[in-house]
């Protein structure tokens, strides 16, 4: 081995650090959860906490493979804000917290309405702190002494690289992930941005030649480990530290490498799943505005149409509250009779959304419709625990668990055709919803003119953060790795099952209603 590649994956829940090596081939990994620090009432991460972890884990890796090089993937719609002193200023505030609707009046009055805005930055109307201007303007509100002493505003990547250079950039993933701060007709900070008076704070550097978002790649280099990072992990100093990347872009790059640029959808599956397009133009169809679809940028600088709903969490939340009525921990197989039944019979359905204004049905509430009374999702949470009416479909274990996996189906084609799914292409699945065989089995059939493939890349964002390290060392292009590492893509079976579209137009009536 010439020299290893540490990784540091950020995502919302799991955290977790890795070492690869010059094949990118994973040699070791590690997994760490941190609760939130609730300050003023609100959800923070525990920045000082995750870096203690962050640099031990390091350490031990440095003193077991040849590391000369850190790359840092994390979720989106996090930014950090610094003071003088190069520390955080204010708390590093949670997406996940809910301002309510006065909150969302008062953005929108200042900013712009949530069309003009989408259509301009290419981000849709999320609820909570999902578009990281929102954020920025609930930390002006809750914090305003603290925020006149704000400095820098660095994208969640670029904080962490930050931390390991003591440099400061952005790239084009995390800028262009629904922020409402870029631009993408302009390719340049955007009209909130300047407003919100963060537009000098945002260290956007000048594009390296070849760049095609106006921004830097997330393989170039952001800078080395500073003496005190080196000192702590036990890194040279000259130990690279690349720009960092989104977390979803970062699950592109593999495929790119391996399939180039487009040609392929990929249906991204975990706690959010996310369907990204790589399209050749920026611009939303008609009836597009207004919808839970947007474009992020890719690593290379081009759109991916993008669509997400958080059908990971449906899934846990739903699950646990069928086995719990149960008591049971088992997950029922596929059983092609029962579902063409359910769908042919059209009586039940699972309807979304447990977080309302997450997904591509914003209006719709969690519920159970059967027969045409429906339940929600608390009267039925609150019926398990205490033992009252469900609906007859819930006593069922096995028809509980078909009617939520079609639900996930559903959504699942919704996104991809808001998403621009033409004829032909082909659809990848990956995450964990690719272990789940009635999932692909229904929407591998309800997909009929296209191809539909499951992935084994098990983390394909810690991967992607590896390749571009990788790129940044050997000089290489990311074509250039594609003999480094294999893919396999399953196809799947596709049954003919012509229930499943009349069943979806029901479906489709139901969460309108």
């Amino acid at each position: 081995m010439e020299y290893a590649i540490a990784v540091i994956d950020i995502g919302m829940t799991n955290k977790k650090a890795a070492v690869y090596d010059d094949t990118l081939r994973q040699l070791d990994a590690k997994y760490r959860n941190f609760e939130p620090k609730i300050i003023d009432g609100l959800p923070a991460h525990d920045l000082d906490a995750m870096e203690e972890w962050f640099t031990g884990a390091l350490k031990e890796f440095a003193a077991r493979y040849p590391v000369k090089a850190v790359a840092v993937s994390t979720h989106g719609a996090t930014f950090v804000c610094l003071g003088k002193d190069g520390k955080p200023a204010l708390p590093c505030l949670y997406y996940t917290h809910e301002p309510g609707d006065d909150f969302y009046d008062r953005f929108y009055r200042r900013f712009g309405g949530p069309e003009a805005l989408q259509e301009r930055t290419g981000t849709p109307a999320f609820r909570a702190m999902i578009n990281p201007a929102k954020g920025i303007f609930l930390a002006q509100e809750q914090f305003p002494g603290a925020f006149k002493n704000v400095t820098a505003v660095l994208p969640y990547p670029q904080y962490w690289g930050f931390r390991f250079t003591g440099k400061m950039g952005t790239e084009s993933t995390y800028m262009g992930n629904h922020t409402y701060l870029w631009d993408q007709i302009e390719n340049t900070l955007s009209p909130v941005a300047r407003d919100l008076g963060i537009a000098s704070l945002i260290p956007v550097r000048p594009a390296v030649p070849g760049s095609r978002s106006g921004l830097s790649n997330s393989w170039d280099v952001l800078g080395t480990a500073t003496d005190e990072f080196a000192e702590k992990t036990g890194l040279s100093k000259d130990t690279i530290v690349t720009m960092g990347i989104h977390d979803s872009n970062s699950a592109l790059l593999p495929h790119f490498a391996k399939k180039g640029e487009h040609g392929f959808i990929l249906n991204s599956t975990g706690t959010w799943c996310v369907i990204m397009n790589p399209v050749e133009k920026y611009g939303f169809a008609p009836g597009d505005l207004g919808k839970v679809v947007f474009f992020n940028i890719s690593a290379f600088g081009t759109p991916v149409k993008t669509a997400i709903f958080l059908g990971g969490q449906e899934f846990e939340t739903w699950s646990k509250l069928i086995a719990a009525y149960h008591g049971r921990k088992d997950l029922p197989g596929w059983d092609e009779a029962l579902y063409r039944s359910i769908l042919a019979e059209k009586r039940l359905f699972l309807l979304p959304e447990l977080r309302p204004g997450s997904g591509q049905f914003p209006a719709s509430k969690a519920r159970i419709v059967e027969d045409g009374k429906a339940y929600s999702f608390k009267d039925i949470k609150n019926a398990v625990k205490n033992a009252g009416k469900t609906p007859s479909c819930f006593a069922d274990y096995r028809t509980a668990f078909a009617i939520l996996r079609i639900s996930l189906v559903m959504q699942t084609l919704t996104a991809l055709e808001r998403t621009g799914l033409e004829k032909g292409r082909d659809v990848y699945t990956e995450g964990g919803f690719r272990r789940d065989e009635s999932y692909n089995r229904l929407l591998s059939s309800a997909l009929k003119d296209n191809g539909a493939f499951l992935t084994d890349i098990a983390e394909a964002a810690a991967l992607g953060a590896a390749m571009t390290a990788k790129m940044a060392l050997s000089g290489k292009a990311l074509t250039g790795l594609a003999g480094d590492f294999e893919i396999t893509y399953r196809e799947q079976q596709k049954s003919d099952i012509p229930e499943l579209f009349s069943y979806r137009e029901a479906w489709l009536a139901e969460v309108e209603k």
